[in-house]
């Protein structure tokens, strides 16, 4: 064990001996996640700020309010005039609807409801409030007005009425009717949503830190590749015959001097998702235990068999980087593997990063637990022992 620890330390003082290394260690993958998330954390789902001045205080305006709280893509914030040129000014929010007094007098006086709107230029937001909630909203509480209105103009096509007061009180009677038609129509369109746990939906933020983890993970470990052509190029496993030193203990000693390594890097960048972006990374320890393991015995397992095919360290570092990113890519690491035909997912599966991203969204974007990633970290352990395989059969001291 001592020759193995030993092996293990010597490779992990020579790999970051070269301070560049910690661009691959840490900067790049928090650099890359934090602009892949959009440096939004958990909060896929903002909303856009809406600040709505009543200065009318009516039912009409009350019920506009009402109905603009509806939409589920839009923050309502009733404030005071003041609070609202502040506000808009500052930028806090991109539009802005001030219902003046005398608003529901004009409705009732046949005429349109004087509205004003206070938009950003050039600001989609404000447009999609605009044009989808305001307006939507508008237009249901002027449905009742529009029925009571035709009512009026029917009935009085048919017979005048006596006097201006008859005429106020049969729209006012037919508006009630019709309000209270709209209020009890049944609902039509019955929107259903199945049963999520804590973190079901897909979040930008959480495929970020998983892919950005499995991408910067994995190409070190394919550098482990480099280290056997280092030690190959420079003759110092040569004199490994010399020593008592055993083939398996050598490749035991690279290999865990550079797992331990990737699990200290991952648990950095896990525990920068959790506490810096507030991301879930699943409920089940023993499950992410689990996968952190067998993805890095795979990847690792990947790189010792590379190592007994280059030449030299440079060819390793250039294949490691090219293959790994390429590998990250397709397996879903930059982007979710559903945005890929059918026919690439299912090839796809050839590649441990493949499964690797497939367990890790299992946990933090699905909430699954240990059971359910086992099939998951059984392929990548299959991986490993197959790669691991071909390693120790093509390894040589030269």
């Amino acid at each position: 064990m001592k020759k193995i620890f030993a092996i293990a330390w010597k490779d992990t003082l020579n790999r970051f001996m070269d301070k560049s290394e910690l661009l691959f260690f840490l900067i790049l993958p928090i650099v890359f996640t934090l602009a892949l998330s959009g440096a939004g954390g958990g909060q896929s789902d903002k909303k856009i700020s809406l600040l709505v001045v009543d200065q009318d205080n009516s039912s009409f305006s009350n019920e506009l309010v009402s109905e603009l709280k509806k939409s589920e893509s839009v923050d309502v914030k009733a404030v005071s005039l003041e609070e609202a040129q502040s506000q808009f000014d500052a930028k806090k929010a991109p539009i802005w609807l001030t219902i003046p007094a005398g608003f529901e007098r004009s409705l009732l006086s046949d005429m349109e409801g004087p509205l004003e709107l206070h938009k950003l230029p050039r600001n989609t937001d404000a447009d999609a409030v605009e044009q989808g909630t305001i307006n939507s909203a508008i237009s249901t509480i002027s449905r009742a007005l529009a029925v009571a209105r035709n009512s009026r103009a029917e009935a009085e096509a048919i017979r005048p009425f006596a006097s201006v007061e008859d005429r106020q009180s049969y729209f006012t009677a037919s508006l009630t009717a019709a309000q209270q038609a709209f209020k009890a129509a049944p609902q039509r369109v019955n929107i259903t949503h199945p049963p999520e746990t804590e973190q079901t939906s897909f979040n930008m933020a959480s495929q970020a830190s998983t892919g950005q983890l499995v991408t910067w993970v994995f190409i070190p470990l394919l550098g482990i590749s480099g280290l056997f052509a280092w030690e190959r190029q420079f003759h110092t496993l040569q004199r490994l015959i010399t020593t008592p030193t055993r083939k398996a203990t050598f490749l035991l000693g690279t290999v865990f001097g550079q797992l331990s390594a990737a699990i200290v890097q991952m648990l950095i960048l896990i525990g920068f998702g959790v506490f810096v972006l507030k991301l879930n990374w699943g409920n089940s320890l023993p499950g992410l235990a689990l996968m952190l393991l067998s993805f890095g015995l795979a990847a690792a397992a990947l790189g010792t068999a590379m190592g007994t095919f280059v030449k030299t360290a440079k060819q390793a570092g250039n294949l490691s980087i090219a293959l790994g990113m390429a590998m990250a890519l397709l397996g879903g690491a930059w982007w979710p593997s559903e945005m890929f035909p059918q026919t690439v997912r299912t090839v796809m599966k050839v590649l441990p990063t493949t499964w690797a991203m497939q367990g890790f969204n299992d946990l933090a974007l699905r909430g699954k637990g240990l059971v359910d990633v086992l099939p998951t970290a059984g392929v990548l352990l299959g991986f490993a022992v197959v790669f691991f395989g071909i390693g120790v059969l093509r390894f040589r001291y030269e």
